[in-house]
């Protein structure tokens, strides 16, 4: 059978064994949508002037996924296996003994104005949220207060990437607001408006200006880890929520970097309850598959050969299944088919079923992958958002 026939067979056998059409729902979700009488999940169309704009390598499986067996490369079996695996991972990007998470607090200052932010509507206040990170980086969070807060009571995190406009996150995060959500605002280090100063490793008395993720080398270490950077600003933040307004629950939205974190923060830390990491991430084993990029390496957060230690100790299955796994936890994992920048395609639909499957054998989680084919941005659709929307007000009701 030639390589192109034995992709798209691969390919139609995935879309018909996984119900990878865009916007599906759930089989669970479509009858507690009728047992409930409440909305149906929100369903869309491919879009086909943007599918006749793509080549093969958009809608069939890539070579890559041919002899991979997810299954085994997946250690998280039982529930036994979450606290031991995320506590090594704890204890590499902190390099610690004990694998905890680190319990300070971030500066706080409140009723702040922020015009670097983009306009919304309907708040309280705006407080702003400073972390005090190694070498002098320092890295600011603002926590949007709605005039009218959720019965719910509910916060959540919304974490852009690296510099994309904010427009996506001005609509995710106004429709939290209206929806009684109190959002937190986050960036990665360095990105819009955390600044790019800190000490240089080599002269601790000079500061130095990093224009980029990449630049980190010279602070990487074997006594530290550069990931440390983008994830303690995150724990200290939600330190900060838990004592401050004890959520009941903590949900997480992450576009590109953002869903990096989005992926890797609930990961190792079971307070985030809900989790919507958007082109953030695919396992090591289709970096190198079409479409484009090709190879997807990633930035400097994303990089085996530049974290090997963190990323020796599992790959991005495990990863998704213990951001998903706990009493009332979800993680949906949302991929665009035609996305602009990366991630895209459908090599995907080759270890979907098997993170699926392997949350429900543990039985305590639910863990999904929604594959966007309404449009070829990099960007949270108002498909996703209607999505994600529709996951918090109806399949997690009833839920903290």
């Amino acid at each position: 059978m030639s390589a192109l026939n034995r992709r798209t067979l691969l390919g139609a056998v995935s879309a018909a064994g996984t119900g990878a059409l865009v916007g599906a729902a759930a089989p669970a979700a479509v009858a507690q949508s009728a047992a409930t009488g409440s909305r149906p999940r929100p369903v869309a169309p491919v879009d086909q002037d943007v599918a006749a704009a793509h080549s093969i390598d958009y809608k069939a499986l890539p070579q890559q996924v041919v002899g991979v067996d997810v299954e085994q490369l997946m250690t998280v079996h039982t529930a036994s296996d979450i606290a031991p695996l995320r506590q090594r991972l704890v204890a590499e990007v902190w390099k610690s003994a004990d694998g905890r998470l680190p319990e300070t607090l971030p500066t706080v200052e409140q009723a702040v104005s922020a015009p670097e932010l983009p306009a919304f509507t309907g708040l309280r206040r705006i407080d702003r949220l400073t972390v005090e990170l190694p070498y002098g980086l320092r890295w600011h969070a603002y926590l949007l207060l709605p005039r009218r807060a959720g019965a719910h009571g509910r916060f959540a995190l919304y974490h852009n990437g690296h510099g994309e406009p904010l427009d996506t996150m001005q609509r995710t995060a106004q429709a939290l607001v209206d929806a009684g959500y109190g959002v937190l605002l986050c960036a990665m280090p360095l990105y819009h408006w955390n600044p790019k100063e800190m000490r240089d490793p080599a002269d601790p008395g000079t500061t130095v200006t990093v224009g980029n993720h990449n630049e980190f080398e010279p602070w990487e270490s074997e006594t530290f880890s550069t990931l440390r950077l983008f994830l303690e600003p995150l724990a200290v933040a939600v330190n900060h929520l838990v004592r401050t307004y004890d959520p009941p629950s903590l949900q997480m939205i992450g576009l590109s970097g953002g869903g990096w974190a989005t992926t890797v923060y609930p990961a190792l830390d079971p307070r985030i309850t809900r989790s919507y990491p958007t082109a953030g991430s695919l396992p090591f084993f289709l970096r190198s598959a079409p479409p484009k990029p090709s190879p997807t390496t990633g930035d400097w957060e994303q990089r085996r050969d530049r974290h090997p230690a963190f990323y020796g100790i599992c790959d991005w299955p495990d990863l998704y299944a213990l951001a998903a796994v706990g009493r009332d936890r979800r993680q949906m994992q949302i991929l665009n088919r035609f996305d602009a920048c990366c991630f895209n395609g459908v090599g995907h639909r080759s270890y979907d079923p098997v993170v699926r499957q392997r949350v429900e054998v543990i039985g305590n989680g639910h863990w999904e992958l929604l594959e966007d084919a309404t449009h070829g941005e990099h960007t949270i659709s108002p498909h996703a958002l209607d999505v994600i929307l529709w996951d918090l007000d109806v399949a997690s009701a009833g839920r903290p």
